[in-house]
């Protein structure tokens, strides 16, 4: 039977199969800052190429599709790379995992910063995107072993804040930067964060975890539940309609002549909503229903398409980057905490698996979307998301309404 998110019911291991220190208590302040810390550079790192991609085009004369390929080769890597690092984590320890792989975003920072040409970057931001793959899964794992399922979403939200705030200072920071300094100079701030981290990481404690097992035990407990597969259908779709669609934000502004500049200040609006919205969310959590909030955010989700829709001028695409960031923190995170409660016995694995179908589907939107891009037509590019947004919201409602213990 599929084990629900509550805390009466979620299985514990027993003490021969527990490694690791004595279960630990709800994590203090500098641990919740450790992992914010860590999921903030992590989309950071992610969503900075975004408001670069004509800038980087230019000075390195390909085009945009060939640009592209370096953010929807991070995004491919970066998914598919989930269910190792998840993997790993069950087997390693949560925090062992996130200094191994952020010891290696460093060095594909470096990379970045350094590439001669097309090729060499393109390869650089897939290495950076496989190896920054761990830190949120990681992040959002940890908060699962440690916090009750009953409220979970709120550090949980917390964790959603620092993630958005990673997104709204790389787009604006990405802009400016590479405007007025160097594109080159952006790839490097991340580096330097992560460098940091692979030390500060060490005050962090491992969680318990059940016992490693065989290598390839903690996929098949993830895989086995129904449940799981489900919500992995509903995180791809999700991915595609608001990560993939997300990113073109900025290149549907410079289309109409707006500066980099002001391109990556109205897609960190994104950011903004979502920690405006996350806050929202942890007052409301355990007053309104998952199915409610998974609904608020769908019909946020859809209004932001369609106002991009009708129209790619300033303030109509500053309220859909506001309404995304909302749509995203009240669907993503109801979607997210039911998502760390699916397979308590291997839960890195069952995050990570959540995580490739997230972020395999905003590759897949993404890569799709390049062509219309390059021809300039956004209208029917998220005209097709907020379409998209309806089926996405129905199966997420009536999947987690029907989730039961």
């Amino acid at each position: 039977m599929d084990t629900a998110d509550s805390p009466r019911t979620t299985p514990t291991p027993p003490p021969a199969a527990v490694t690791g220190p004595a279960a630990l208590p709800t994590p203090p302040a500098a641990s919740l800052r450790l992992l914010r810390t860590a999921g903030f550079v992590s989309n950071f790192d992610r969503f900075c190429i975004t408001p670069m991609l004509l800038i980087i085009g230019s000075r390195l004369g390909v085009p945009l599709t060939t640009v592209m390929l370096a953010a929807s080769g991070y995004f491919l890597a970066y998914g598919l790379m989930q269910p190792i690092w998840g993997l790993a984590s069950d087997r390693l320890g949560r925090v062992r995992v996130m200094r191994i792989s952020l010891t290696g975003a460093a060095v594909a920072a470096l990379c970045s910063v350094i590439a001669p040409g097309a090729t060499v970057l393109i390869v650089a931001r897939v290495a950076a995107g496989a190896f920054f793959a761990a830190s949120i899964a990681a992040s959002i794992t940890y908060v699962g072993d440690t916090v009750p399922a009953a409220v979970r979403q709120r550090p949980l939200s917390e964790l959603m804040t620092a993630f958005a705030l990673g997104t709204a200072v790389a787009t604006v920071v990405a802009g400016a930067l590479a405007h007025y300094v160097s594109w080159r100079l952006v790839f490097a701030l991340p580096g330097l964060i992560a460098a940091y981290l692979v030390v500060a990481l060490r005050r962090l404690p491992e969680p318990p975890r059940a016992a490693p097992g065989a290598l390839l035990t903690p996929f098949k407990i993830a895989l086995s539940s129904r449940w799981q597969w489900y919500v992995m259908a509903v995180a791809m779709l999700e991915g595609a309609v608001l990560l993939g669609f997300l990113t073109y934000i900025a290149p549907a502004l410079e289309a109409q002549g707006a500066s980099a500049t002001l391109a990556g200040a109205v897609s960190a609006l994104y950011g903004v909503g979502s920690m405006a919205a996350a806050q929202m969310v942890k007052r409301l959590v355990g007053r309104w229903t998952p199915v409610r909030l998974i609904v608020i955010g769908g019909v946020q989700m859809a209004v932001a398409f369609g106002f991009a829709a009708a129209s790619r001028s300033v303030p109509a695409l500053v309220g859909c980057a506001l309404l995304l960031g909302g749509g995203w923190s009240f669907m993503h995170s109801t979607i997210q905490s039911w998502a760390t409660a699916l397979s308590p016995a291997a839960r890195a694995t069952s995050v990570a698996m959540f995580g490739v179908a997230l972020y395999v589907g905003s590759a897949l939107a993404s890569a799709l979307a390049a062509g219309p891009a390059e021809h300039h037509a956004y209208q029917g590019m998220f005209l097709t998301a907020a379409v998209l947004t309806v089926p996405l919201t129905v199966a997420a409602a009536v999947g987690r309404a029907r989730y039961r213990n």
